[in-house]
């Protein structure tokens, strides 16, 4: 009987306010503040990556150029202007006729000679010669350029690109694989391509010699 009178024991406290139930929401707290910390880290890190490539590739590029033979310089007239081709050299051994680069040769004198990118200084497009009128035309937009690589009119803001050349006993070699852009120019040192200057420029400068290697 003694036992029936004694007050029944109370159950643990459930209370939010207890000790236990405010450490365990503060553990709760600071495992979710961890966890969105970090998985922000991770989304800026994935979004950085490109920004960061944009902004430090052109002053990290390497020059994947080489120089590469065209032909014999007796494949090349004084005073012609003739087409000719070189396997790229960041081709894969699968990429077959697409490997190919065309340029546009032009003998000057004995020594002396202009390499031109195919690609017209507007949007790229491969220009054509045409020794009648002794112009490169654009069929595209109608781009047009003077023997000598210069704007002659038409969308173009610019003359040709021009490849470094050297001659090596009777071969004539370019700098090849690189991108007649502006970019390719602002990235690589020294300047694989050679931005012709406008014909207004272009007559008060002094002929051109061999470019060196």
């Amino acid at each position: 009987m003694s036992d029936l009178n004694q007050p029944a024991s109370a159950p643990p406290s459930t209370d939010a306010s207890s000790p236990e139930a405010k450490a365990a929401a503060h553990t709760r707290r600071a495992f979710l503040f961890k966890l969105s910390v970090a998985l922000n880290a991770a989304v800026g890190a994935v979004l950085a990556v490109p920004l960061v490539g944009y902004l430090l590739g052109p002053a990290m590029k390497k020059d994947t150029g080489a120089w590469l033979s065209i032909g014999g310089i007796n494949d090349f007239p004084i005073g012609e202007t003739r087409l000719a081709d070189f396997r790229s050299p960041v081709a894969s051994f699968d990429d077959g006729d697409t490997a190919k680069v065309a340029c546009w040769v032009r003998r000057i004198s004995d020594r002396q000679f202009q390499v031109f990118a195919i690609n017209c200084a507007h949007l790229g497009c491969p220009v054509r010669w045409f020794a009648q009128s002794k112009l490169f035309l654009c069929p595209c937009h109608g781009g047009a350029y003077y023997e000598d690589g210069s704007r002659a009119s038409g969308p173009p803001e610019r003359g040709l690109f021009e490849y470094r050349y050297k001659l090596d006993g009777d071969s004539l070699l370019i700098h090849a694989g690189d991108m007649p852009t502006l970019a390719t120019q602002a990235s690589c040192k020294p300047k694989p391509l050679v931005q012709i200057a406008p014909a207004s420029e272009a007559t008060s400068t002094p002929a051109r010699s061999e470019w060196p290697a």
